[in-house]
């Protein structure tokens, strides 16, 4: 296993999400186990499409979200779900996501998790062309063993 690319820095964190700049509410130690969380979700190599400056602000979006999703549920809120309730006789309306999958509506539970999932989609846009001619254009490359030249984005 190699050493992570990037690490936990306690003052950026907070210069750019301020909301969690309370050291009593927020302590380094809490906010540095909610990073290591994050890496479970985005890589700390810096490898693919979202590297450099990109994927350290993308894995502290992520560190800011699963730390409002924890104070949401701290609160006894459940995420947004709800659409109604009833106290007597006890009902509760819950909302389908109404995103395309479960990523894509967790993510949207928090004004940080929307900005994270919009640099991820601009980030990972894309695909792969590959070159030759145009009946070729098609396929991917594998056993097929068509000719270069390959591009790749």
């Amino acid at each position: 296993m190699s050493d992570p690319y990037f690490t936990f820095d306690y003052d950026t964190f907070i210069a750019l999400f301020p909301a969690y700049s309370d050291e009593d509410i927020y302590p380094e130690a809490t906010l540095s186990a909610y990073w290591t969380s994050a890496v479970n979700y985005i890589s700390d190599d810096n490898y693919g499409y979202v590297n450099g400056d990109a994927r350290q602000y993308a894995i502290n979006l992520m560190t800011a979200h699963l730390v409002y999703i924890a104070g949401l549920i701290a609160i006894g809120q459940v995420p947004g779900l709800m659409q109604n309730a009833t106290i007597d006789k006890v009902t509760v309306g819950l909302t389908p996501p109404p995103l395309k999958n479960q990523w894509q509506w967790w993510l949207s539970a928090s004004p940080y998790g929307q900005q994270l999932l919009a640099l991820l989609q601009v980030n990972s846009v894309g695909g792969g062309y590959i070159g030759g001619s145009a009946p070729l254009a098609g396929f991917s490359g594998g056993p097929w063993n068509i000719p270069g030249p390959w591009t790749f984005f």
